[in-house]
C-alpha cells in the first residue's frame, strides 16, 4: 500500500489498552497497546490464535467495550473525523449505522424470515418507505445469492446459508466499512471458501472498506489485501499478503529470527516451535515486550 496518505486511513488504532478483573485481584491485560491502520477500499485481515485478543479488538471497534488507554479514531466521509473513545451516544449511534457487522454465528432472529432480518436496520434506521425497503431486500439477497430463501426461517438454513443472510443484513445500510468475526467459523472447507468469495467480491462490488477477525490461515490468505498478526494482547506482526506469504514458504532453517519463527509455526499450524517450545518461551517474551510490531519487508 506504497504511496498511501492519512486521507486513505478510514481507520487508526492507537496504543488500545484493555483490563479485565480476575479472581486473583490483579487484572488481565487482553490487549497491551496494539496499533494499526485500516486504508480506505482494503481488506484488513485481523489474526492469532485463540485468547490472542481478537474479539476483544473487535469488541472495542464497534463501541461494545471501553478500553483503558488508546484511541479508535473513523475518518468516514458523511460523518467526518470521530473518536470512538470519547464520542457521546448520539455520535456512537451515527457511526454504528455507517458500520456492518457479520458476526460469528449470523446473529440472525429466529422470529423473523431471512427477508424480514434483513429488512429490520432499514426499518429501525432509515425513514424510506416499505416499497424501498421491499427492493433493497431483493438487492442485498441477490448479492449474496440468497434471495430464493427470503421467506424462510434462520432454522430453515444451513450454517453457510445463515452466514450469507447475516452478510445481507450487515450490509442494508450501504456500511464504508464492514467487519468480519470469524466468517468461516464452522463451516466445511467449499463452504468456507465460498464465503470468502463472496467477501472478496462484495468488497470489489461495493467498493467497501473490510476487516477480518480469523484464525483460519486458508480464509485469511484468500480475502486479505494486508494482515496482522495478534499474540498475547500485542501486534506481532504487520504486513501486505504477500510478504506472510513469503514467510509462510520459507525455508525455516533460513529464518533469521525468533519473531519469524514465530509467525512461520502459526501460518503453518506447525505443533512444534517457540510458541509451543518452553525453552523459546522466555525469547518470545521478549519480542512481544518492544512497544512497535516488527513489520515485515522492513
Amino acid at each position: 500500500m506504497a504511496g498511501r496518505d492519512a486521507q486513505d486511513v478510514i481507520l487508526s488504532v492507537h496504543d488500545l489498552v484493555v483490563q479485565f478483573p480476575s479472581a486473583g485481584g490483579t487484572p488481565t491485560t487482553v490487549l497491551n497497546g496494539v496499533s494499526f491502520e485500516v486504508h480506505r477500499g482494503e481488506t484488513l485481515v485481523v489474526m492469532g490464535g485463540s485468547g490472542c485478543g481478537k474479539s476483544t479488538l473487535l469488541a472495542c471497534l464497534i463501541g461494545e467495550i471501553q478500553p483503558q488507554a488508546g484511541r479508535i479514531v473513523y475518518n468516514l466521509p458523511q460523518l467526518g473525523r470521530i473518536e470512538l473513545t470519547t464520542a457521546d451516544h448520539r455520535t456512537r449511534d451515527a457511526l454504528r449505522r455507517r458500520i456492518g457487522i457479520l458476526f460469528q454465528s449470523g446473529a440472525l432472529f429466529s422470529s423473523l424470515t431471512v427477508g424480514e432480518n434483513v429488512a429490520l436496520p432499514l426499518r429501525e434506521h432509515s425513514d424510506v418507505d416499505e416499497s424501498v425497503i421491499d427492493i433493497v431486500v431483493a438487492i442485498k439477497l441477490q448479492q449474496v445469492r440468497m434471495l430464493p430463501h427470503r421467506d424462510k426461517y434462520p432454522a430453515q438454513l444451513s450454517g453457510g446459508q445463515k452466514k450469507r443472510a447475516g452478510l445481507a443484513r450487515a450490509t442494508a445500510l450501504d456500511p464504508e466499512i464492514l467487519f468480519y468475526d470469524e466468517p468461516t467459523a464452522g463451516l466445511d472447507p467449499v463452504t468456507a471458501s465460498s464465503i470468502d468469495a463472496l467477501i472478496v467480491d462484495l468488497a470489489r462490488k461495493l467498493h467497501v472498506t473490510s476487516l477480518v477477525v480469523t484464525h483460519d490461515m486458508d480464509s485469511a490468505f484468500r480475502v486479505a489485501d494486508r494482515m496482522i498478526m495478534l499474540d498475547r494482547g500485542r501486534v506481532l506482526r504487520a504486513g501486505t499478503r504477500q510478504e506472510f506469504e513469503q514467510l509462510r514458504n520459507a525455508d525455516p532453517e533460513r529464518l533469521s529470527s525468533e519473531a519469524d519463527r514465530i509467525v512461520y509455526q502459526f501460518l503453518r499450524g506447525e505443533a512444534t516451535g517457540p510458541l509451543t517450545d518452553a525453552e523459546g518461551l522466555s525469547e518470545y517474551e521478549k519480542i512481544l515486550i518492544g512497544k512497535e510490531p516488527v513489520r515485515l519487508g522492513g
